[in-house]
């Protein structure tokens, strides 16, 4: 009860803190300048990321287009007659209206304030035109939306009509073909050759003959109107879409000839659907993962396709496409998560650097206070005042900083930084008084000294230990659970428990390999001593002395070792992501440039011309076919279907850095069968092996049987490819119709441009260029360059501290040495002697621990999902960048000899000697 009462609170000597502060001000002010440009990083990072994330999930949306639209279908209500035939519904186009208007009310308001207005789509069967070369297949649709559909201006002809002027009439079910009329496009009128009042000879797929009749020709008031994208054969053929080798045409509906379209067909061969197209700017990240929940559900509660009823019946890859945004910026976080633990790593170190230094000057004033009968919690709490005031103040102003460089602020990641810095100092500052004062003398005993010894060995032992049993459990988490959060739609993009492991594998491998080096300096000084000493150099005797003596000291060598290892992991990161976009933008576009040319283009004309462009080097034309239609003995095949010259692609592939496919000379072999055309398969699922069976169907005709003979290279970044040779498959009876060419050399661009064709023109520099740009991507990248610039100051500033920590040491004892006759020259060169050591072991081991940890840690990391690869890119080791971290330190000793020797020039001989006493 008495030693209770008798306790006080620490009483600080204010006059004290004031006249610390004032002397230390110089070192006061470096650890504020640190601990604000830090907290400037870490609070600011992960504002711009967050910022990036909404841009992110916009720019994805608009990059899905058509993937992410809703759609929702429903059958028609029953059109029977009361005497057994069908009505002519003479509203119809008011139905597909409150069809429209009902499917809007059922999203519910936090989908359609996310949504775009809704336009209805009416469409009927693919029909097969009759008569031409080639096949050719029209389908009739109406379009629809909340001011009535697209507008058009009728230059030959008249909007459709009503076949018959009679609002209700019952037709026969089996009676003649119902006439419907339509509007044709300039594009598609001048490609079949037809006028208004012509009719399209077309049959469906049981060959019956309809009565299609064409009442005008039309020219789109505004063709980048978003309707028109739900149905682009009504602005011009489409080659493709049917099949290979097919060109699609079709038929405008207006509100007066729907009624007659449903009668044309039967009865369920006409569909409606409405089309929600998303607005991107609405969607951001935190509202993502409700929107995909949400629609979720509205498709789990979907009426049944097969019940015949007018239920609304949902369908759209939006929670795909947001599920999708959300995993890159998950993945996106971590890395940065990983590049700022890296940051505050090195920080922390530097800090418990700068506050060592800090009691080296100190130590004097803090003995003398201590024997004037200063308590111990006193001292403390003047010097935890002072810490605290320092870092507080400097993290405020690194945040009030970041909140005016970015969006928001985040003051989690500035924690270790602050309590670093408010704790190092009073901490290293109490010890040391407590030394000066302590009575507790060295045993004489050398039993009870070799105990003292080995209990501090024992003590640091399993500090190490500690560190090394982190470092593997950070690597086997990060291996077996990777840096992405369990779920991701809860993910809030803040660093949670379960990911501090992970996310701090590499800072701790990288202590892990300093605390190796630590181990190890100490040796190879000792052993650089005892050859010196053999020699007749005094100058490598006094260097490899001193270094043999400041070997052991911890700090420096973790801070130098530290920085400089994950300032080249931050470099590799960089550079890889930067080569995987190139790789990224080849795979794309699979040339220098790439044209996609419409079928009645004069595509091998095209090419001629575009080869005799100077600075043109390979030209190869394909017909490439996305979601062609090709069956195994029970399963039907999507794939993207390219027909090419063998030969030619495989030149192609030699001369540009995409992988060679030496297995594309197997096309021009004969097949395994006498009717079989080889063909190379890349199938997502591994299931299609060489040898496996396959059938391209063919309008009117027997499929083409091929037969797998090797695996085929990604086309265009696709996961299912099929190639075959253009001239096996022409002898097969199937020629092909190109409608791609690809273009390499340093005038592919200009060529292309200047084709003169109806034709997109895909450039590589440009993908590469577009990726580059997108937000997560620029976000990280810039990241990567600026922690590694950061680190290398860190690295930069470590080096200096360490250097000033001993520099009193070690020029009282050049100074010494020079009343044996050294001169100032060769006191110089001692100096470097002791400081370089370290110094070159940094840069050897430094960026070899972070090339090790990038080879490591960079799958797990996912950066192709930044990068827009299939696979993970591979490291990239810039080492010209590596080395120049390596010179930099080198040159930093350099010049920090020099500087230190020409301040202690002034040192007095007598204050040294006696300063030794």
């Amino acid at each position: 009860m008495n030693g209770w009462l008798t306790r006080r609170w620490p009483a600080p000597h204010w006059p004290s803190v004031r006249g610390r502060g004032r002397a230390d001000a110089g070192p006061l002010l470096l650890t504020a300048a640190v601990i604000a440009a830090v907290a400037l990083l870490a609070g600011a990072v992960p504002a711009l990321l967050r910022a990036a994330a909404d841009d992110a999930v916009q720019d994805t949306v608009r990059r899905a287009s058509h993937a992410s639209n809703v759609l929702v279908h429903a059958n028609w209500e029953r059109d029977d007659g009361p005497t057994g035939g069908r009505i002519r519904i003479s509203r119809l186009a008011e139905d597909v209206d409150d069809f429209r208007a009902r499917a809007a009310y059922a999203l519910g308001p936090d989908l359609d304030a996310a949504l775009l207005p809704p336009t209805a789509v009416v469409s009927g069967p693919i029909l097969r035109i009759t008569g031409g070369s080639v096949p050719r297949t029209f389908q009739l649709t109406y379009l629809a939306d909340d001011v009535g559909g697209p507008e058009v201006t009728w230059i030959a002809g008249s909007a459709p009509g009503p076949a018959i002027p009679e609002p209700s009439i019952e037709v026969p079910y089996n009676g003649p073909p119902w006439p419907v009329q339509v509007g044709l496009s300039e594009d598609d009128a001048a490609a079949l050759d037809l006028g208004p009042g012509d009719r399209i000879p077309v049959q469906d797929g049981q060959r019956r003959d309809k009565d299609v009749r064409i009442s005008g020709i039309y020219r789109p008031a505004d063709s980048s109107d978003p309707a028109w994208r739900l149905a682009p054969a009504l602005l011009r053929p489409v080659p493709g879409a049917d099949g290979v080798g097919t060109t699609r045409f079709a038929g405008l509906l207006s509100r007066e000839s729907l009624p007659d379209a449903r009668l044309a067909f039967d009865e369920d061969e006409l569909r409606r659907s409405v089309h929600f197209a998303p607005e991107p700017d609405a969607l951001t990240w935190d509202a993502s993962a409700a929107l995909a929940s949400q629609m979720v559900r509205l498709k789990a509660a979907s009426g049944s396709s097969g019940v015949r009823d007018q239920s609304l019946k949902w369908e759209s890859q939006l929670d795909t496409v947001l599920r999708d945004a959300r995993t890159q910026i998950s993945a996106a976080y971590a890395q940065a998560a990983v590049l700022l633990a890296g940051v505050l790593t090195a920080t922390v170190l530097v800090l418990l650097l700068a506050a060592d230094l800090l009691v080296r000057r100190r130590t004097p004033a803090l003995t003398a206070a201590r024997q004037r009968g200063a308590a111990l919690p006193d001292l403390g709490a003047e010097l935890i005042i002072e810490s605290t005031v320092v870092s507080l103040s400097a993290a405020a102003v690194g945040l009030a900083l970041a909140r005016v460089a970015a969006p928001g602020v985040s003051w989690t990641w500035t924690v270790p930084v602050v309590l670093a810095g408010a704790v190092a100092g009073p901490t290293f500052g109490t010890l040391a008084a407590a030394r000066a004062s302590r009575d507790r003398r060295q045993p004489a005993n050398p039993a009870a000294r070799r105990w003292i010894l080995a209990t501090g060995q024992l003590r640091r032992a399993a500090v190490e230990a500690a560190v090394l049993i982190a470092a593997v459990a950070a690597f086997v988490t990060l291996h077996q659970r990777g840096l992405r959060p369990v779920a991701a739609d809860g993910d809030s993009g803040e660093l949670t428990g379960d990911l501090v492991l992970p996310v701090s594998a590499v800072a701790l491998g990288v202590l892990t390999g300093a605390l190796v080096l630590l181990r190890l300096l100490p040796v190879g000084a000792r052993f650089v001593l005892r050859q010196a000493l053999r020699s007749r150099r005094p100058l490598a005797v006094f260097g490899a002395a001193r270094a043999a003596t400041t070997a052991g000291r911890a700090l420096p060598l973790l801070v130098l070792v530290s920085a400089t290892a994950l300032a080249s992991f931050a470099l590799v990161v960089g550079g890889t992501v930067a080569r995987g976009l190139a790789d990224g933008a080849w795979n794309t576009v699979g040339a220098d440039a790439r044209l996609d040319v419409d079928a009645e283009a004069a595509t091998p004309t095209v090419a001629e011309r575009i080869a005799a462009a100077p600075d043109v080097g390979q030209v190869v034309v394909a017909q490439v076919t996305d979601s062609a239609r090709i069956f195994t003995e029970s399963t039907l095949l999507t794939p993207r279907l390219v027909i090419v010259d063998a030969a030619a692609f495989q030149r192609l592939l030699a001369t540009t850095p995409l992988p060679d496919a030496p297995a594309l000379a197997r096309l021009t072999a004969p097949g395994p069968g006498p009717e079989d055309v080889p063909a190379l398969v890349l199938s997502s699922d591994g299931e299609l092996p060489t040898g496996t069976r396959l059938q391209l169907t063919r309008e009117d005709a027997p499929a083409i049987r091929l037969a797998v003979v090797g695996t085929a290279p990604s086309v265009g970044g696709a996961s299912d490819v099929v190639i075959v040779d253009a001239t096996a498959l022409a002898e097969a009876g199937l020629p092909a119709v190109p409608n791609t060419v690809w273009v390499t050399g340093p005038g592919a661009a200009q060529a292309v441009s200047n084709s003169d064709i109806a034709a997109d023109v895909v450039l590589r520099a440009d993908v590469q260029r577009a990726q580059r740009v997108a937000p997560l991507t620029a976000g990280i990248l810039r990241l990567a360059w600026t922690a590694a610039a950061v680190l290398l100051a860190l690295g930069l500033l470590g080096l200096t501290l360490a250097t000033a920590a001993g520099a009193s040491e070690r020029w009282q004892t050049l100074t010494r040495l020079r009343t044996l006759g050294l001169r100032p020259r060769d006191a110089r060169w001692v100096a470097a002697g002791e400081l370089l050591p370290p110094v070159v072991v940094t840069a050897i081991c430094g960026p070899l621990f972070g090339a090790l940890l990038a080879r490591l840690t960079l799958g797990p990391l996912e950066l192709r999902l930044l990068t827009g690869q299939a696979t993970d890119p591979a490291a990239m080791l810039p080492w010209w960048l590596l080395g120049l971290v390596s010179v930099t330190l080198l040159a930093a000793v350099a010049a920090v000899v020099p500087v230190e020797s020409a301040l202690r020039r002034r040192d007095r001989l007598s204050e040294v000697l006696r300063a030794g006493e």
